[in-house]
């Protein structure tokens, strides 16, 4: 390659750290998604053989942890498609701190959507009074994932 042809805003490399950040949004919220399900599916199992009237009541962890990965999938995509081989430093920074972002925030989330879950059907299947502060506390758990979403979604618009 010629010095007169580089172009010091977009070096070869550039792109890199953009599909960095559209893997790590994926990636990060998947894994956090897929702990929140298990471990609520863990407590739904348990539940379920006390009470197998109150399944389909204690599904509702496994769906907000699916929401999660969903947060992490729409980031994704608007990263890759805002990738092109022309892409700046800047850009491409820019794309990676909205991957890892939503990433991270969605892993947190899954953790906390995880633990509550499994706690919260548990204890709604001995009293049945629990189940509306398990629902405060699973929204409190789940906006956290949303507010990595946010800041997600402003990082990508400002490329």
């Amino acid at each position: 390659m010629s010095s007169d042809s580089y172009d010091p805003s977009a070096p070869p490399y550039a792109g890199f750290f953009g599909v960095m950040g559209a893997s790590a949004a994926i990636i990060f919220s998947s894994l956090g998604a897929a702990y929140g399900t298990a471990k609520s599916g863990v407590g739904i199992a348990a539940m379920s053989v006390m009470r197998p009237d109150l399944i389909m009541k204690s599904v509702i962890p496994v769906v907000m942890a699916g929401i999660i990965a969903i947060y992490g999938l729409v980031v994704s995509v608007l990263i890759a498609n805002k990738l092109s081989p022309d892409v700046t430093l800047f850009t491409s920074f820019l794309q990676l701190g909205a991957g890892l972002s939503v990433g991270f925030s969605g892993l947190a989330a899954g953790f906390a959507i995880g633990i509550v879950g499994d706690a919260g059907v548990r204890g709604t299947a001995q009293q049945p009074r629990l189940f509306v502060g398990m629902i405060l506390i699973l929204i409190f758990a789940e906006v956290l994932g949303l507010y990595g979403l946010i800041v997600a979604l402003v990082l990508s618009t400002k490329s």
